[in-house]
């Protein structure tokens, strides 16, 4: 029922990330962008690999999320790693 389609393709259209960052904030809870944070980093801890403990420990987050976050970045076709190595290329270009 709920798409993300639309919100995908205007993101992906604006090269401000100040504004992505505002609309972020606007449009989630102070729980949500935490969340979505935190889980950001749990993505980036597991690509470095730091253990599912230590990720648990640091960002206080459940096996559970740490682990489902980890069968995402073991996938053939990873969304997550695709995502990363733009974040690589970028930091890189920097």
């Amino acid at each position: 029922m709920y798409k993300l389609d639309e919100i995908s393709a205007t993101l992906s259209k604006i090269s401000d990330p100040d504004l992505i960052e505002d609309f972020l904030n606007s449009i989630l809870t102070a729980q949500e962008v935490v969340d979505l944070s935190s889980r950001w980093e749990l993505v980036k801890l597991l690509e470095k690999g730091v253990s599912q403990r230590n990720i648990a420990k640091k960002l206080h987050l459940s096996l559970c999320k740490i682990t489902r976050g980890s069968r995402e970045l073991k996938k053939e076709d990873s969304a997550f790693k695709k995502v990363l190595s733009v974040l690589q290329t970028k930091t890189v270009k920097r």
